[in-house]
């Protein structure tokens, strides 16, 4: 079980394709909850931390959405795995190590694999919340995806594509009204936790 020090109420674990918009959605989400108790948190940013270290790179710029990112994705890709394969939750322990109690929301925007969803659930339970961000393949190329072999076909992309019960899926095709309708009630299933203080499920 989670430690007292960070004990959140809600921990909504978010999936979805390159350019599905998971950023955009939990973004969204954050500012609507309330950045004084809610935090995203990524998985990624401690392996991109690591990474560049390593690489004596830019690790700002691997954390935006950027043509030097795409540079050196495959490869993280690949480093990546081999750090999983040693400990497969270790960048999910990192990346919420150390979260300031006053955050009791957290948004993990960028669960790719089983054993994050695994993690999650075994770690904190009923006070976690599985959602999935979907768009259409035409709508993510409108938005600069290009399928790339050996990331695309990975598990890094396809991990999740099976073998999870979703609580929430949110289609983000562009229709601001019908995203802002889905968000609401996300946004109103979690404050009901809060306001409550129980698990997210009924």
């Amino acid at each position: 079980m989670a430690s007292a020090s960070t004990d959140p109420t809600v921990v909504a674990v978010f999936s979805g394709k390159r350019k599905s918009g998971k950023d955009f959605v939990t973004s969204i989400l954050n500012q609507r909850i309330g950045e004084n108790v809610c935090k995203i948190l990524t998985l990624s940013a401690p392996l991109k931390r690591q990474y560049a270290k390593i690489h004596n790179l830019d690790y700002e710029q691997l954390l935006t959405a950027s043509s030097y990112k795409e540079r050196y994705r495959q490869d993280m890709v690949v480093w990546g795995e081999r750090k999983r394969l040693e400990d497969p939750a270790v960048f999910c322990r990192l990346a919420t190590e150390d979260v300031p109690s006053q955050f009791k929301v957290w948004l993990i925007s960028d669960a790719r694999r089983q054993t994050d969803v695994a993690y999650f659930k075994q770690t904190y339970e009923s006070r976690t919340l599985l959602v999935r961000v979907q768009a259409e393949e035409t709508v993510r190329a409108s938005r600069g995806y290009v399928f790339k072999a050996g990331v695309d076909d990975s598990e890094t992309e396809c991990g999740l594509d099976e073998g999870v019960e979703w609580d929430f899926i949110i289609m983000n095709n562009g229709n601001e009204e019908e995203l802002h309708r889905q968000l609401t009630q996300l946004e109103n299933f979690i404050n009901s936790k809060l306001i409550n203080g129980t698990s997210t499920k009924s």
